[in-house]
């Protein structure tokens, strides 16, 4: 465990980290919090300086997955924008998504008219991103961008392509930093594969 944590989060003792996996090994870590860190402050500068001052953004969480990048993305945005959250499934307990998106949450905020970021942790078969962009787009919003902080590239047909995209992932199954395996995994302040 010592490798993970001089690789992910030095902060961390071993027993820490023992501690949030319940003693369950990690194969290694992929992305450490450090390089995180510094890619979402990247982004963030990066989605600042893409509208206009007075465009109305309006960013979407996908969540569970991207509540904590989406938390620390949006305290880097120099600019005026609001947050909301939808909520969608395609793996329940598995390691490989169903392609059965079910949509258990939908935005509250108005659509039409704004500027919207749809936040998501992994763009993996595409299928959440599929749907998600379909339904958003049917409410005429001004413009739809993706931000991702993973991708697969391994999505066939996918509608959004990212426009902010924090790093390429393997093929790999990953948690950590908001990403799960059953429920478990989402605090690791790193993003490991299992």
């Amino acid at each position: 465990m010592s490798d993970y944590v001089q690789a992910g989060a030095p902060y961390l003792t071993e027993e820490g980290l023992l501690a949030r996996t319940g003693g369950r090994e990690l194969k290694r870590v992929v992305f450490s919090a450090q390089d995180i860190e510094r890619r979402v402050r990247e982004m963030a500068s990066e989605i600042t300086g893409y509208y206009a001052s007075d465009d109305d953004v309006l960013i979407l969480g996908l969540l569970k997955g991207s509540f904590i990048f989406l938390s620390d993305l949006v305290r880097h945005i120099d600019r005026p924008l609001h947050v909301d959250f939808i909520v969608a499934s395609s793996y329940g307990a598995g390691t490989t998504s169903s392609g059965d998106v079910k949509l258990l949450y939908d935005p509250t905020a108005p659509i039409e008219g704004r500027h919207i970021i749809l936040v998501e942790d992994i763009v993996d078969s595409g299928n959440t991103i599929n749907r998600l962009t379909r339904a958003l787009e049917s409410r005429l919003p001004a413009s739809i961008e993706l931000c991702a902080l993973l991708h697969k590239h391994i999505a066939q047909d996918l509608v959004l392509q990212p426009r902010w995209l924090g790093f390429d992932a393997p093929t790999e199954f990953l948690v950590g930093y908001g990403l799960d395996h059953a429920e478990d995994f989402r605090h690791l302040p790193f993003v490991a594969s299992i």
